[in-house]
C-alpha cells in the first residue's frame, strides 16, 4: 500500500483538541469534526484537499464523515477518500474515526434511493469499495423513509454492525418522535445507536423546538429525546451554509457555496437573515471571535452535542473554525443577546421528511 513519505503528522495533534464522551457510549469525539460534503468532489484539486485533511489531522481532528452521495459526482468524495487514505493516513486508520451514510439517490430505479434493507447495505458494500475499507465506523441511515417501515430500516443498520461492516450505527434529520422509535427498535435489537447527525445552528433551532407527534399533539424536542435517550448528536451545518462565516456580510463572493452549491437557496440571503448575520457578527468581534468561531461555540454550548462537523475549502477556513475551541464560554447576557438576534432563516433543507 502507498503510503506518502512526505507527511508524518504532528506529535502534538491531540494536545490542544477538546474531545468529548458520544452519549453512552465509550466512544470519544473531537469538538469539531471534519465533513467532506462539499469540497472533495472531482471539481476540487487533488492536492488542495490533500492539504487540508492533513492539516485537520494535526490539529487532532480525528473524525472524517462522509456519505454515499457526497461529491459532485456523488460517490466522488469516497472514492478521493480512498486515495488521501492510502497516502497519508492508512498507518493511523485506528486513530480515525470514518462515517458514510445512505438514504439519497444513488442509482437510477426503485432501489436506489431511502430506507429498505437493499438500498442501505448495497449502498454500504458500494462505499466500502470506493473507500478500500473493510469497516467504517459509524454507519447512518440519512434520512428517514416514510414509506419503508421503521422495522426495516433498522434491522438493516443492525445487520450491518453485526456483519462487520460497521463499529456503530446512527440515524440523521429524524425528528424526535421518529427517533424515540428508532431508538426502541434498536435496542430491542441489540444494537443501540451511538449517535444522531442533525442540521443545527443559531439561524436553525429545529432540535429545540416540540416536534409534533403522529395525534398532532405539540410532542418533545430533539433535544429533549437525546438527552433523555443519553445519545450524542454531531451537528451538521453549524455554520448555517456559510451564512455565519462573514464571508455574505458585502455582497457574494466569487466561488462562493451561493453560487454553485445545489443545497443553496438564494432567498437565504435575505435582508433579514443579513441583518441577523450582522448584528451577531458584531457581538463575536466584541469577544474577539470571528463570526464562525461564535456560531460553533454556540452550538457546542449545547450539552447533547458531542462535535460540529464542519467542512473547509482551505486550510485557513478550517483553521478559523478550530479557533472557537479557544473560547467557548458564553454567559448568560451573552447567550441573551445571540437569542435576540436568532430567527429561522430557512437553512433546514434536510427535514423535509422526518415528521412523515
Amino acid at each position: 500500500m502507498l503510503i506518502s513519505s512526505a507527511y508524518l503528522p504532528k506529535d502534538h495533534r491531540y494536545d490542544q483538541m477538546v474531545y468529548r464522551r458520544c452519549g453512552r457510549s465509550g466512544l470519544m469525539l473531537p469538538g469539531i469534526s471534519f465533513g467532506l460534503w462539499q469540497n472533495f468532489g472531482d471539481g476540487v484539486a487533488f492536492d488542495v484537499q490533500e492539504g487540508i485533511l492533513r492539516r485537520a489531522f494535526d490539529m487532532g481532528i480525528t473524525h472524517f464523515d462522509l456519505a454515499n452521495n457526497y461529491g459532485p459526482p456523488p460517490g466522488a468524495a469516497e472514492a478521493n477518500f480512498a486515495r488521501h487514505m492510502q497516502r497519508s493516513f492508512a498507518a493511523y486508520r485506528h486513530e480515525l474515526v470514518i462515517s458514510t451514510k445512505a438514504g439519497y439517490r444513488m442509482w437510477p430505479g426503485p432501489y436506489g434511493e431511502w430506507g429498505s434493507r437493499k438500498y442501505l447495505l448495497d449502498s454500504l458494500d458500494d462505499s466500502l469499495c470506493r473507500m478500500k475499507l473493510d469497516y467504517v465506523d459509524i454507519f447512518y441511515s440519512h434520512r428517514f423513509d416514510p414509506d419503508t417501515p421503521l422495522e426495516e430500516t433498522m434491522g438493516a443498520l443492525d445487520y450491518a454492525v453485526r456483519s462487520g461492516k460497521a463499529r456503530y450505527i446512527g440515524i440523521s434529520s429524524y425528528s424526535a418522535p421518529r427517533t424515540r422509535e428508532a431508538l426502541a427498535i434498536l435496542r430491542d435489537l441489540g444494537t443501540p445507536a451511538l449517535i444522531h447527525q442533525p442540521s443545527y445552528s443559531i439561524l436553525n433551532r429545529w432540535i429545540e423546538e416540540p416536534h409534533p407527534g403522529e395525534d398532532g399533539s405539540r410532542g418533545e424536542t430533539l433535544v429533549d429525546v437525546l438527552a433523555d435517550e443519553q445519545l450524542g448528536a454531531i451537528v451538521f451545518s453549524p455554520l448555517a451554509q456559510g451564512l455565519l462565516t462573514g464571508r455574505y456580510l458585502h455582497g457574494v463572493p466569487a466561488g462562493s457555496r451561493a453560487t454553485g452549491s445545489p443545497s443553496w437557496r438564494d432567498d437565504m440571503l435575505s435582508d433579514k437573515n443579513l441583518t441577523l448575520v450582522r448584528a451577531l457578527n458584531e457581538i463575536a468581534a466584541e469577544r474577539g471571535q470571528t463570526l464562525a468561531q461564535l456560531a460553533i461555540a454556540w452550538v457546542l454550548r449545547q450539552q447533547v452535542v458531542t462535535s460540529a462537523l464542519v467542512g473547509a475549502s482551505s486550510i485557513e477556513q478550517l483553521e478559523d473554525t478550530v479557533g472557537a475551541l479557544q473560547n467557548l464560554d458564553l454567559d448568560e447576557a451573552t447567550l441573551a443577546r445571540i437569542d435576540a438576534h436568532s430567527a429561522d432563516a430557512g437553512i433546514n433543507i434536510w427535514s423535509q421528511s422526518s415528521f412523515a
